[in-house]
């Protein structure tokens, strides 16, 4: 039953239990941060990672290495604390008027970048534009069927269908200035598929703590404290005063910028360093369970498999064969000589830390190369058959690429790995043109943005829109839009349940592994770790 006059600090108390169980570790390494008192801005702040984050529009892209970014600089209506629980950012407080009507009251005070004041307006055409084609946000906002303003600092979501939990699905979904978009020509969000050049993409005006100052694709992107921020008067903020995210592709050469005092974070160091990092005095590793994982994508929309040697068919619609290629992949091996130990194998489509999604479904089919000869041979494939492995060439993602394709050629499925630079892999990704394809997603606690955009029918309107291998199922569509309008928590966390039950059985993706989250730094920064890979530049401290 929907609740009026929500609390957003404790409208979810199932979730909010779950993710303070799983995430304690990591905010007891925060909680002296949260209580010392308000300093000034100090010395600059350098991270390295080997990802560029693409663009600085923030509804063109819905990837981990854009997010990093572009929410530093543009803020939602919703946002976290530092134990991942909902929490006011932009909207102070919100209320759902009846099952299919939401109302959202704004925060007062709030200025763009620019000096503009931030006004319900501007919310308004947010909304819209995240809707419209061309954004990768789109999939959030499923159901959706307008955005009003009630007064400069009210507004009203009016929905198609009830949804209990619509404030889950607004993190991320930034909020622009009206007036900067028209200005600049930039009311569409960039086509980044279509590799679109606008305004957005080199600049921004949003309303969060740090400011853009200079984006250099492949280089660095360089942000500036914004000294109006609303938020900086709450003594659980940090003091970041200059912020340089450098993209730096080489591992060792990460590492040792990071020895040397060039940079004070790297978010990706290499797996086989690890070890050697815990034992280095001068840094410190945090570490946190990964609320995302990795998987494999089958093309299942073509009748025929591209650059293969089987003609006049796809192979992977057949889930004999789908089942086949789990069988022959030994993870836990993968774990152990390429990612060094740090992740864990699953058989789980969402991780425990998503609403619904039980550790009982967390089972692998086991590793069985001869399993995986008989399927094939019982497909029609006894000889097996030839196809591409595309996979992003960041190392240890081609590492773990190499190792499946190995694996894959041993059961006679001829595997070509085709490594691709992030800026043509994951347009390949969202527009569905792989035959197979590895990749990562990293989930929400609410487990219908996942389900939506991974397994749910694609359409450009927002449904399925990381649905790589164009997979339809009708009865999983009936169910993954039941959850959307489902009121009753217990019951929608059934239809979850239900729903990873029939992915399990129907296989149109392959879960790999979980990884353990490792940020290495020097031992002057102070921060909060969330196990969605992101960092909140609001919380550094520095001496």
């Amino acid at each position: 039953m929907l609740r009026r006059n929500v609390d957003p600090w404790t409208m979810n108390p199932p979730l909010a239990l779950l993710a303070r169980r799983m995430l304690a570790g990591a905010v007891m390494a925060c909680a002296s941060l949260l209580a010392l008192a308000q300093p000034a801005a100090t010395a600059p702040l350098r991270i390295a990672s080997a990802f560029d984050p693409q663009t600085m529009d923030p509804h063109a892209l819905a990837l981990l290495y854009h997010s990093r970014v572009v929410h530093q600089v543009y803020e939602s209506l919703v946002g976290r604390d530092a134990q991942f629980r909902l929490e006011p950012a932009l909207a102070l407080r919100w209320q759902a008027v009846s099952p299919v009507l939401w109302r959202f009251h704004l925060r007062p005070g709030v200025q763009f970048h620019d000096g503009t004041p931030f006004s319900a307006d501007d919310a308004v055409f947010s909304l819209e534009r995240a809707q419209a084609p061309g954004s990768q946000r789109a999939f959030q906002l499923k159901g959706v069927s307008g955005v009003r303003k009630v007064d400069p600092l009210t507004i009203e979501i009016q929905l198609e269908a009830p949804d209990a939990v619509l404030p889950e699905k607004l993190q991320f979904v930034s909020m622009m200035s009206k007036a900067w978009s028209h200005k600049h020509g930039v009311q569409r969000p960039q086509d980044f598929n279509a590799k679109q050049e606008t305004h957005a993409v080199r600049n921004a005006n949003g309303t969060g703590p740090l400011r853009l100052e200079r984006y250099e694709p492949d280089v660095r992107t360089l942000l500036r404290r914004h000294a109006g921020w609303w938020g900086w008067p709450e003594a659980r903020h940090g003091n970041v005063g200059q912020v340089s995210f450098v993209t730096i592709r080489s591992d060792a050469t990460r590492l040792a910028a990071l020895a040397s005092g060039e940079v004070d974070l790297v978010l990706d160091p290499p797996y086989q360093d690890i070890a050697r990092l815990k034992a280095d005095p001068r840094i410190v590793l945090r570490q946190t369970a990964d609320i995302g994982q990795q998987y494999l994508a089958f093309d299942q929309v073509r009748t025929e498999l591209l650059d293969s040697d089987v003609k006049g068919r796809n192979p992977f619609k057949d889930l004999r064969v789908r089942r086949a290629v789990y069988h022959a992949i030994n993870v836990q091996l993968i774990i152990d000589k390429v990612l060094r130990g740090q992740a864990r194998p699953t058989g789980a489509f969402l991780s425990p830390l998503v609403e619904g999604a039980s550790a009982e479904l967390d089972q692998r089919l086991p590793y069985d190369p001869a399993r995986s000869r008989q399927l094939l041979g019982e497909a029609g494939y006894p000889s097996g058959f030839a196809v591409t492995l595309d996979c992003v060439n960041v190392a240890w993602r081609e590492n773990v690429c190499q190792a499946v394709a190995a694996m894959l050629t041993q059961v006679g499925i001829r595997t070509t790995l085709r490594s691709s630079p992030t800026g043509q892999f994951f347009p390949k990704l969202s527009q569905g043109t792989g035959s197979l394809m590895e990749f990562g997603w990293t989930a929400t606690p609410d487990a219908w943005n996942s389900l939506n955009a991974l397994f749910r029918t694609y359409d450009r309107s927002g449904l399925g829109t990381f649905n790589a291998g164009r997979y339809s199922n009708p009865k999983l569509d009936s169910l993954i839009d039941a959850i959307r309008t489902e009121p009753d928590p217990m019951r929608r966390r059934a239809l979850v349940t239900t729903v990873l039950r029939l992915v399990a059985e129907d296989l149109p993706l392959v879960p790999l592994y979980r990884r353990t989250l490792t940020w290495a730094m020097a031992r002057k920064v102070e921060l909060v770790q969330w196990p969605n890979d992101t960092l909140e530049l609001r919380w550094v401290r520095l001496p």
